[in-house]
């Protein structure tokens, strides 16, 4: 009866890992995104709202304050671009438009990836006008006073020249001069990736100094709509001074976060694989805010606000802003950290906590793709590299465990000795190893060193762009992705979707298979509960697995094919038979029918 109660008690924490894993991480608040995203939609005001501006106290509308109210957002994607004169972006890698009123980055798209694995789907938006329900932009302004006139804010209309166009080969300068005699003339330039500098020269024709500050934001209606996942960050981002400063979406609507005021640095928001920051000038002060308005249209904002400077009546001045609006590729945010010496900007890219370990782990992946062309090649040759750093390490936990089959008879011995006396089969077993010299906890500590490294590795195959879409062979074409294949349709020759919950494909499978397969070739446990729960753990992993994504899951099904062979010639080493097809013939053989 007892043991009875052991088997239900570990099939039933079996089942409630699985249907946990489903629940609480692989799709976590799903309902709660979708009724907000409804209530935004909902929501409609006419009035225009004033609010405070970024990183400081309200100022009237002619002073050139950016308003932090935004009249709720109606109006589609193309009415939105046709309202106001723009300038267009067309370069490699971005296409889009320069929004002339406030000289807004507001409609960007990313030419090099698509919102499916399907090539003629639509390719990734990444900035939408502020009219839009999915408004995301970037506005760089100034906060000035009655005595220095209206200065460049979201509603000042900018003079750009006869038949501009940005390209990574040909600049634009705006230009705008208010009653007070200051001229702001802007240049914009961008990278053929997505690094736009921004250059402001101002210049005081007036005949009194005038005092203003600059401000930078990055303002978005909408989080992802992607379901949150703990691995991940998503949400506001920064190194503001010497600190990295991540914030949730949820944290900041509870109440905004605002650092000490600081020199250098950078901060936006990021996506899993998208970002658009701000690189404020790095020798003056500024103070920083990540925060969330209600009033009018609901929106997320990151936003700085710089110390004032005077410009001196027949003075000019010059203030660059950098602004990165594009896909978080690991060689081109790299480029840019070292290139514009921006502080730890490759932060940006959620590396984790085991930041020494996930990096480096991409970089040698990275050099087999560059030789390969295959990020799937790429994770087998990588799991080969790993597999021979730990060899050592492997080699005493296998060595335990071919020293544990070898008294295994003994143990068996002691079983039948000591019968239901638990206390005095664990005495007797602690002797036996002690006299043999066997450490039975010395085949766990190989395994405990290494969930790092596989962490590090999930961390780098979820995360990074360059898995996104990235085929294997066969019915794989995107290693960031679950297996698309379920044997409950009898993997795609029935017409129909099997539920999340049932969903196993092949590779899973094949992960299993191999699991289960490694676990054969151990001793079986003593403990009737934990012989159970290692005869449930492949079935266990093989579900939770399912869901992960395929490269993840190809590279457990790989290491494990590969400990197979490595444990099966360290026991022939230490002179212990391979047991592995006794196993199997053991676990499916009728046991007798114990004595009455």
């Amino acid at each position: 009866m007892q043991n009875n109660r052991n088997y239900f008690i570990a099939i039933a924490l079996s089942v409630l890992i699985v249907l946990g894993w489903q629940f609480l991480y692989m799709n976590p608040r799903i309902e709660a995104q979708r009724k907000a995203q409804e209530a935004q939609k909902a929501q409609q005001q006419s009035e225009q709202t004033q609010a405070p501006a970024p990183g400081g106290q309200p100022a009237p509308q002619t002073s050139g304050a950016a308003p932090t109210g935004q009249a709720a957002a109606t109006a589609t994607r193309e009415e939105a671009l046709a309202k106001a004169p723009r300038i267009a972006i067309d370069t490699e890698a971005l296409s889009g438009s320069v929004n002339l009123v406030g000289a807004r980055l507001d409609d960007l798209k990313l030419k090099g990836y698509h919102e499916t694995v399907d090539k003629s789907s639509p390719i990734i938006t990444l900035f939408s006008p502020a009219d839009t329900k999915d408004g995301y932009f970037t506005e760089l302004g100034y906060i000035g006073s009655d005595e220095t006139g209206a200065v460049p804010g979201p509603s000042t209309v900018w003079t750009a020249p006869e038949g501009a166009k940005l390209t990574d080969k040909s600049p634009v300068t705006l230009t705008y001069t208010n009653d007070k005699g200051l001229t702001f003339a802007r240049t914009i330039s961008v990278d053929d990736r997505y690094m736009f500098t921004v250059t402001d020269k101002v210049t005081n024709s007036g005949s009194t100094p005038a005092s203003i500050s600059s401000y930078g934001r990055v303002t978005r209606y909408n989080k992802p709509t992607t379901p949150s996942v703990y691995v991940l960050h998503e949400g506001f981002i920064g190194v503001i001074g010497d600190g990295l400063v991540e914030s949730k979406y949820s944290a900041v609507e509870e109440e905004a976060v605002t650092p000490a005021k600081s020199t250098g640095g950078w901060l936006g928001i990021t996506d899993k694989y998208w970002a658009a920051t701000i690189v404020p000038p790095q020798k003056s002060a500024y103070e920083a805010r990540f925060s969330h308005f209600t009033d009018g249209q609901p929106r997320y904002q990151a936003d700085y606000k710089e110390d004032a400077v005077t410009v001196a009546p027949g003075q000019s001045i010059e203030l660059k802003n950098l602004v990165f609006a594009g896909a978080k590729e690991v060689p081109v945010i790299d480029g840019y950290e070292a290139s514009y010496q921006i502080p730890r900007f490759d932060r940006l890219i959620d590396w984790g906590w085991f930041y020494f370990i996930t990096k480096p782990m991409f970089k040698l992946m990275d050099f087999f793709f560059r030789y390969f062309g295959n990020f799937g090649v790429a994770i087998l040759l990588t799991t080969i590299v790993v597999k021979g750093l730990f060899f050592p390490l492997a080699s005493k936990q296998y060595a335990s465990m071919a020293n544990m089959k070898r008294v295994q008879p003994k143990m068996e011995e002691l079983k039948a000795k000591f019968g239901d006396d638990r206390m005095g089969l664990q005495q007797a077993m602690m002797q036996l190893y002690k006299e043999e010299k066997i450490n039975p906890i010395a085949g766990c500590w190989p395994i405990a060193l290494q969930i790092p490294v596989f962490f590090a590795l999930y961390k780098v195959i979820y995360i990074t762009i360059e898995m996104r879409h990235a085929p294997f062979f066969g019915w794989i074409q995107d290693l960031s992705a679950p297996d698309p294949t379920t044997i409950v349709n009898l993997f795609g020759l029935l017409p129909f979707e099997a539920p999340a919950l049932l969903h196993l494909g092949v590779w899973p499978l094949i992960m299993g298979v191999t699991m289960f397969v490694q676990m054969r070739m151990n001793p079986t446990p003593p403990d009737p509960t934990q012989a159970m729960i290692f005869n449930w753990m492949p079935l266990v992993f093989t579900f939770m697995l399912a869901s992960f994504p395929a490269g993840l899951v190809i590279y457990w099904a790989w290491n494990n094919t590969l400990s197979v062979i490595q444990q099966g010639v360290i026991m022939r080493r230490h002179g212990v038979k391979i047991e592995l097809f006794d196993n199997l013939k053991g676990l499916f053989r009728r046991k007798p029918a114990p004595s009455k």
